[in-house]
């Protein structure tokens, strides 16, 4: 019962996604898992039940998703959650008051948020470094340091972290490395195979792939963390509801074919966008001046649908006028939905990131990012094209 993964035997990646943790239903033999949207169970006498007491505690939905979730990332224990920052904030919970997190500077917004504004208050102390520098993430470990919390590629600055490199150190330290694998998925790449100890993602973007839930999921292999996890996780409450982990699972069904569209996309457009004369910096892993493009080969699969650039002298001025001319790319925070978004992160999903502290890592007022999505590749190259025309 619960999250640990299925046995399903079979081996490949879109097998499993489809079939894994996913049985048909044995009362009606209906291949889809059903939506038991229900908050209690009847019991048949005193301390007698079926395995289901109360829904906050188990839901056969939420218990296939975090099947199916721990088999693509090859892991034995899957956790659902109400959002990925709901994921984060029960893993930071494992914690206690003096210990110590090393955090890579180039996190997701709302990441930095919880734990400069409210993690902090409660005793916990991080430091912030450039985590794709093995050696700076060495320097930063202390004596109480307890985890090691990474993206890669990161939130927007597609930078890479040296994922079996980084494992190593916090292993020989006794701290646990957590990786948000959510830009990659699965299917391009795999950090517990690669040492990491925790896997986190937010469901609501590529995993589930139709900008229609919220969710979020930590994925580990090992059994004692797993069990901190599952306690906390119905200890606070914030557990993912029977109909979103339904629609995630609808999602991941698809999420290889849906991938490797996003990636064929992408790569046109981040050469496209390299390309032109109006376009001053572009990042993505995939192209071959990207500075860890061989590391991105290595431990990867592929290099995902996630670009972000930089226009003219990358000012605000010069990001805002590009922004506002999209027509088929919405205007929009989020990621990972079949359909393209442009975002301008410094003020959607990093405004609470100082702005001394974006700047310092290249983090230009104006650089917009892509979650490039599967139109026809031509009409996404034209919107793009006809965006720029104003700079």
């Amino acid at each position: 019962m619960g999250g640990d993964a299925s046995s399903t035997q079979a081996s490949g990646f879109s097998t499993r996604a489809i079939h894994a943790g996913q049985e048909p239903d044995p009362t009606t033999g209906a291949v889809v898992v059903p939506i038991y949207q229900t908050s209690t169970y009847a019991q048949e006498a005193l301390g007698r039940h079926k395995g289901y007491e109360y829904a906050r505690t188990h839901n056969a939905t939420r218990f296939a998703l975090e099947r199916n979730l721990a088999s693509l990332e090859g892991g034995r224990h899957g956790l659902c959650f109400a959002s990925g920052l709901a994921a984060t904030n029960t893993l930071l919970q494992t914690l206690s008051a003096g210990d110590h997190v090393v955090a890579a500077n180039n996190l997701y917004g709302g990441t930095y948020r919880l734990f400069e504004r409210v993690l902090k208050r409660f005793g916990l102390d991080f430091t912030f470094v450039a985590a794709q520098d093995d050696a700076a993430v060495e320097r930063a470990f202390e004596l109480n340091t307890r985890m090691v919390f990474v993206e890669t590629p990161t939130n927007p600055m597609m930078q890479l972290v040296d994922i079996a490199a980084i494992a190593r150190r916090a292993r020989a330290r006794g701290a646990r490395l957590v990786v948000d694998n959510t830009f990659m998925t699965p299917f391009f790449q795999r950090p517990l195979a690669l040492g990491a100890d925790v896997v986190l993602h937010s469901v609501t973007k590529y995993l589930n792939g139709h900008s229609d839930m919220v969710g979020g999921a930590l994925i580990t292999s090992d059994d004692d963390l797993a069990d901190q996890l599952r306690f906390l996780q119905n200890a606070s409450g914030a557990i993912l509801g029977p109909m979103d982990c339904w629609l995630a699972l609808r999602g991941t069904k698809t999420l290889a074919v849906r991938m490797r569209q996003h990636e064929s996309n992408a790569r046109t457009l981040a050469e496209f966008l390299a390309a032109h004369p109006r376009v001053s910096r572009v990042h993505y892993p995939g192209l071959a001046t990207h500075p860890q493009h061989e590391l991105a080969k290595r431990q990867a699969s592929g290099f995902g649908g996630m670009i972000s650039f930089v226009t003219g002298d990358g000012s605000l001025e010069s990001g805002r006028r590009v922004f506002d001319r999209f027509r088929i790319f919405a205007r929009a925070e989020s990621l990972g939905g079949v359909e393209s978004l442009v975002c301008h992160p410094a003020s959607m999903t990093h405004a609470s990131v100082p702005r001394e502290s974006r700047l310092a890592i290249g983090f230009a007022d104006g650089l917009l990012r892509l979650s490039v999505g599967i139109e026809d590749v031509e009409d996404l190259r034209a919107d793009l094209a006809q965006a720029l025309e104003c700079i």
